[in-house]
């Protein structure tokens, strides 16, 4: 018998919901002791620290310094949130008509039917009518698009709040910088990570409410939640993804390649336009994505474990074991980060790798102890699960060990990533070196690496997902993608860590603080790439894991029995599916590119019509470049969402249920393996850039320095990278997970109403 009952985790849950929003109010405190001077509409206030109080030091003016530090983080914040703002505008039309879609849909099944009706998998007893199950699945849809609007936004706000105090402490010691952006990184991890947990946790209690004892139908419907959290992610990445690397790739080829000024230089108009958009896509979008990917694991596992013995017997500890390991997250990773910022201070540039490196291997050590109390003291020794008609027999350490499967193969992918991504190790730096013979071979070696960073990655999640397989059937690769997200707090605050830090290096450039300041955030950002590309990693390994869990439960609610890949319904299915990232990465890319042409013709444009722009005389007109950007997202985000989106509604009503899992299924396999290497090609391309520039070791340095042909040809493959990493890569694990659970949302109208035309084939 459990020794964790009902009333104990009725407390547990939202309990360290609550610790994780407290702590990450406490470290955002720490951060706002930070003080930026008083600017109009600014936060902030006072006299900013610092290692003199002279109001010049070594020729600088420190007072000007400030002040211009705070100008330009009220600018990108105001940039950030008008875009955000506009962009969810656009998006509350589409989620009530996306709602409408649902609530017809499903209603429709049962043609809007108010009586009681047999249960799916038990039909001796009664349960909920299909109007219910329409109406509150809709409202589980609605709840998950508003709160991952809401993470979006936030983490947002926390970074732009957070930017020039990095900056500013970069002046008293990397480690004092490094501390203000790891804090404001955690701020928004925890402040996510709790506040999906516990909106979940509410939801289901709500919802039951009504259901009382038919715990499928109710969790048939929360699964509605994870369809509304990345559906906004999609196009919050997508958006902001278009966004950001318009920009940056409008800024990097007219100002370094072109003008040969620094990166971040003031007289180059786009770059306000590219600090905003670190905030809108690799901020506010990850957030999002995040958001999605843990809505949509909890609920992939709540809904097989809702047709288990713990549904049957309405064992609801059992049931919520999925929150209670998530809560059990939360707590492991706030010890994680005290490590961090509490155990030692970073003294050194050679040191904030490292520091980071370790809070993954911490947190996976600190969360695998947490899984094995929570699962022996929440469990019973065995319990039955479904198993595509059958029941499995399944005892409670085998719940552990699919976990710590999930867990562990997180920490390989992320440890792989870092290898193939960390201008460290001898794959950047052999990208690096190719940048002598120019920019065809820098492209060329760069896409090998990629192409490589795939094998471990995938053996690792095949690995994974076998064993989670044999020993709990779905249940288990739900709770293995669960395991790889259980420390999403720490994984959201090293990537938010990356962002924060590159706006820190773009404000030092801008305010003209010294060169022993660019430097430090230099460093800070380099790592940052690093970390962003392993949260990148995460994302994608989950998403397989994920996307796996919900194919699973769409076979079942869609009374499929088997899944034949030589049926020719499955197969053609099975085509479509493993062609869609790449129609998906074709029309993300040529967004970006007809956004950055635009931009490129811009910025040109400035730098020859305006009288002493380019000798820093003139101010350059940053509000054009930001409108640019800002339609050119909202306005191609579109078809790619659009893509993902109706392709599975396409695929079942036309062509039926067994063709919909052949597509679910090619898109799966082909999406992973296409975004691991899109993110970590563009991960290397960047920081081998950053590894000439920074000039470290005596390779570097005979590459550089800025300004030389290997940099520009370095600066050509990071820019051809930044879409590659930034935009059609991190949405790529979005569209696997987006599509499974949409068709697991949709699967009873596709079983009654769809194969239109298959049927008459």
């Amino acid at each position: 018998m459990a020794l964790i009952g009902t009333v104990a985790a009725e407390v547990l849950i939202p309990l360290a919901a609550v610790i994780g929003i407290l702590f990450a109010v406490l470290q955002w405190y720490v951060v706002a002791r930070v003080a930026v001077p008083s600017h109009v509409g600014c936060e902030g206030g006072g006299k900013g620290e610092r290692e003199s109080d002279d109001d010049e030091e070594d020729g600088v003016d420190y007072r000007g310094v400030e002040t211009r530090c705070a100008e330009i983080q009220h600018a990108i914040s105001v940039g950030a949130t008008s875009f955000l703002v506009t962009e969810y505008k656009y998006l509350g039309v589409f989620m009530a008509a996306f709602a409408a879609v649902i609530f017809v849909s499903l209603g429709s099944v049962r043609r809007f039917g108010k009586a009681p009706e047999p249960c799916a998998y038990d039909a001796a007893r009664l349960c909920r009518p299909a109007l219910a199950n329409a109406a509150f699945t809709t409202v589980a849809f609605l709840l998950g698009a508003i709160t991952s609007v809401v993470s979006g936004y936030l983490g947002m706000r926390v970074a732009t709040f957070a930017n020039a105090r990095t900056a500013l402490e970069a002046r008293r010691g990397v480690g004092r910088a490094f501390a203000v952006a790891f804090r404001s990184g955690a701020a928004m991890g925890f402040l996510l990570a709790s506040s999906a947990l516990l909106v979940l946790f509410a939801a289901v209690n709500l919802f039951g409410l009504y259901y009382g004892d038919d715990w499928g139908g109710l969790y048939e419907s929360i699964t509605g939640y994870g369809l509304g959290g990345s559906s906004m992610a999609l196009f919050g990445r997508v958006g902001g993804g278009i966004y950001t690397k318009a920009a940056d790739v409008g800024a990097d080829l007219v100002g370094k390649v072109e003008r040969n000024i620094p990166e971040d230089d003031p007289r180059n108009p786009a770059v306000i336009a590219d600090n905003v958009g670190d905030n809108v896509g690799d901020i506010a979008g990850m957030g999002s994505d995040l958001f999605g990917s843990y809505a949509e694991s909890s609920c992939a596992a709540l809904f097989v474990a809702s047709i288990s013995s713990f549904g049957a017997e309405h064992d609801f500890a059992a049931m919520m074991y999925p929150l209670l390991v998530s809560a059990a997250g939360i707590v492991a990773c706030a010890a994680t980060t005290l490590v961090a910022t509490d155990a030692g201070e970073v003294g050194g540039v050679d040191e904030v790798a490292p520091a980071l490196k370790r809070q993954i291997l911490v947190s996976t050590v600190f969360m695998t102890a947490a899984v094995a109390a929570v699962t022996f003291l929440a469990l019973p020794r065995s319990f039955t699960l479904f198993d595509f008609g059958d029941r499995k027999l399944v005892k409670n350490w085998h719940l552990f060990i699919c976990i710590s499967a999930g867990l562990w193969a997180g920490l390989v992918i992320g440890y792989v990533t870092e290898y193939f991504t960390s201008n460290a190790y001898r794959p950047v730096q052999a990208v690096a070196s190719s940048c002598r013979t120019g920019a065809a071979t820098n492209v060329i070696f760069g896409l090998a690496v990629g192409y490589k960073s795939v094998i471990v990655p995938i053996f690792a999640i095949a690995g994974a997902i076998y064993a989670s397989f044999r020993l709990a059937a779905m249940y288990g690769i739900a709770l293995a993608a669960l395991g790889m997200l259980s420390t999403i707090a720490t994984g959201l605050t090293i990537d938010a860590y990356g962002p924060i830090s590159d706006n820190a290096g773009g404000i030092a450039e801008m305010a003209g603080m010294p060169r022993l300041v660019r430097e430090r955030t230099d460093a800070l950002d380099a790592a940052g790439n690093t970390t962003a590309a392993i949260g990148k990693g995460f994302a994608i390994g989950s998403a397989a894991l994920v996307s796996l869990a919900l194919f699973g439960a769409y076979v079942s609610r869609a009374g499929i029995r088997t899944v034949n890949v030589v049926s020719p319904r499955v197969f053609v299915g099975l085509l479509a599916g493993a062609m869609l990232p790449y129609w998906f990465s074709a029309m993300t890319m040529r967004s970006v590119g007809s956004a950055a042409l635009r931009m490129v013709e811009e910025v040109r444009r400035q730098f020859e019509e305006i009288p002493g722009l380019a000798e820093g005389l003139a101010a350059p007109d940053y509000a054009t470049c930001v409108r640019i950007s800002t339609d050119a997202s909202l306005r191609e985000m579109v078809a790619p969402g659009a893509l993902v989106m109706l392709s599975p509604l396409v695929a079942g009503t036309l062509f039926g249920v067994e063709a919909l899992a052949g597509l679910l299924a090619g898109a799966l396999v082909s999406g992973v393996q296409v975004a691991i290497s899109a993110s970590n090609s563009g991960g290397a391309w960047d920081n081998a850039k950053k590894y000439i520039e920074a000039g470290a070791t005596e390779e570097a340095r005979s590459l550089g320095p800025k300004g030389s042909e290997a940099h520009k040809a370095a600066v050509i493959g990071d820019t051809i990278g930044d879409p590659l990493k930034d935009t059609s890569g991190p949405s790529l694990n979005i569209l696997v997970k987006l599509m499974a659970v949409e068709a697991l949302v949709f699967a009873p109208f596709f079983a009654a109403h769809g194969g239109i035309v298959f049927n008459h084939l």
